[in-house]
């Protein structure tokens, strides 16, 4: 017992402590609820807030980019602080971000403290959380932590769009992030019950490889998003990205050769398998940032629905995507790993495809049920799989940095998706939107010039409702064309915006491919409880 753990509530390691257990579980339900509930209530955030869409959909995918750009970091930071002291500061952060979004009053402060510090938050708590479990518990207790907290992220996923589509609808979308605060509280008031797990490894720190790492992934999807706001810098952001990402490539190298403390070992892509398991990870999470900004905001201004409803008509897509893995996982049996991803990455690119004739056609969710299923079983297929595919050939002694560089992968896959996405979709809105206009034989030339100068200021996804709002202003016969501009534009726009998950889903078809020629990792027991990456 130590001097942090009362008596009759010893977390030992070779025990299961239920509590404990619990604990992590709503820590991990948090985490993957929290853009879940975002997600579908963007119309709501954007209307309390008086924000555009575009702004919260890049607050979106900066939480991912944070998480992702510093997860690595985050990692070391535990190993020098105390897993249970990094553990408590993930905590915090990610509470100051749900505290954030249920008084926030603007686009700035979900900015500065939802997506970086409660990114940052992430990027602390999900390393630490993994070595806790493993301080914490042992042999079958450790699986069914594993197991249980697994289950928790996947039930999270399943159920988000509903749950925070019913608070939204019906209470408040802040009522929604002051749950997770809550949640985030109760937790906390579990952290004597933690057992620190030390480390024991080389405390020297590779700064430079961490900056590079950070300035990488950072420069790739914020020149995105820069992009996206109509912003000047957007080559030199993404060239700074690129370069970095190389520079640190050779750097990792060039300090293993010197056998000096790396951020990543290098040597973790010496594997094949890895190296397809990583680049099918970001693929998937590249098609699923897609889908999951394009879809709520296609139904929440396209259809104008309110918050369950967007939630009810994804609905078919994340739980499909959870049964799926579900049943994956169980019966997968003797069957090729690299088969099943196949299968996965076939079943996600044929439901985007089908979703893309759909989009300027239909007028309710129920059009998108059968894509959308196809697409999660998909995805759940590819989630039943793919970690275990990636981590199964490292050693036991690498297996807990490598499920950390698969972590980042997917993470800056995802926020990758979410922000060329949604970039791709206005640049296509403003494209297609003043071509219309100039082609109307309704607008003044002094009226399609005014539409083209807004456009290029400020390009934005808007309901019918909204924009006849704007304009009320302005002459009947000119309003109901720029309305009826606007129903022609948006679906256009949207269509692009899926191609993004579709290009993923086809390199991601090849990918498996390429691991079909390969030998199959066997399972190893080093894999166990390493889900969390």
């Amino acid at each position: 017992m130590t001097a942090a753990t009362p008596a009759g509530e010893v977390s030992t390691a070779g025990g299961f402590n239920r509590r404990l257990a619990v604990l992590l579980a709503m820590a991990m339900f948090v985490l993957v609820v929290d853009t879940s509930l975002m997600n579908v209530s963007i119309s709501a955030v954007v209307h309390d807030l008086g924000t555009t869409v575009s702004g919260v959909q890049s607050a979106i995918a900066l939480e991912a980019l944070v998480s992702a750009a510093f997860i690595l970091i985050g990692s070391r930071v535990g190993d020098f602080i105390g897993r249970r002291r990094a553990y408590v500061l993930g905590l915090v952060g990610y509470g100051i971000g749900a505290i954030a979004m249920t008084l926030a009053q603007s686009l700035t402060a979900i900015i500065v403290f939802w997506a970086l510090i409660g990114g940052l938050g992430a990027s602390l708590l999900l390393p630490a959380m993994q070595s806790l479990i493993h301080g914490n518990f042992e042999g079958a207790a450790q699986k069914r932590v594993y197991a249980l907290v697994g289950a928790a992220a996947a039930i999270a996923a399943a159920v988000g769009p509903l749950l925070g589509g019913f608070i939204t609808t019906f209470l408040s979308w802040r009522v929604g992030f002051l749950l997770e605060a809550v949640i985030i509280v109760v937790v906390l008031s579990g952290i004597k019950l933690v057992r620190d797990a030390p480390y024991t490894g080389p405390r020297e720190l590779d700064i430079v490889g961490a900056v590079l790492s950070v300035v990488g992934m950072g420069g790739v999807v914020l020149g995105v998003l820069v992009w996206q706001e109509g912003g000047e810098l957007v080559g030199v952001l993404l060239a700074l990205g690129a370069g970095a990402l190389a520079a640190l490539a050779f750097w990792l190298r060039r300090r293993k050769r010197a056998r000096k403390p790396t951020l990543i070992d290098p040597g973790l892509f010496s594997s094949k398998p890895f190296r397809l398991g990583i680049s099918g990870q970001m693929l998937q999470q590249i098609a699923l940032g897609g889908m999951m900004i394009a879809l709520p905001i296609y139904l929440q201004m396209v259809f104008e629905y309110n918050a369950l409803q967007a939630g009810l008509s994804l609905a078919p897509l994340s739980l499909s995507m959870f049964g799926m893995a579900l049943l994956a996982g169980r019966r997968a049996g003797k069957r090729r790993p690299s088969n099943i991803i196949l299968i996965g990455f076939v079943l996600a690119t044929i439901g985007v495809a089908g979703l893309l004739p759909i989009v300027p056609r239909a007028d309710s969710g129920w059009y998108l049920v059968i894509p959308l299923v196809l697409a999660g079983c998909g995805l759940g297929l590819l989630v039943s799989q793919l970690n275990n595919y990636t981590l199964s050939p490292i050693s036991q002694q690498e297996v807990s940095e490598a499920a950390g560089v698969n972590s980042a992968g997917g993470s800056f896959g995802l926020s990758f998706g979410l922000a060329f996405a949604g970039a791709i979709m206005l640049a296509t809105l403003s494209i297609t939107f003043t071509a219309l206009a100039d082609n109307s034989s309704v607008l003044s030339p002094s009226e399609k010039e005014q539409v083209a100068q807004a456009l290029e200021q400020d390009a934005e996804v808007m309901s019918n409702t909204q924009l006849d709002e704007l304009l009320v202003s302005q002459p009947p016969e000119v309003r109901q064309e720029i309305i009826r501009i606007n129903t022609e534009a948006r679906p256009i726009a949207l269509q692009v915006a899926l191609l993004v998950p579709l290009i993923a889903g086809v390199l991601g078809s090849v990918t498996a491919l390429r691991m079909r020629r390969q030998p199959d990792p066997r399972p190893s027991s080093s894999v166990e409880g390493v889900a969390l990456g």
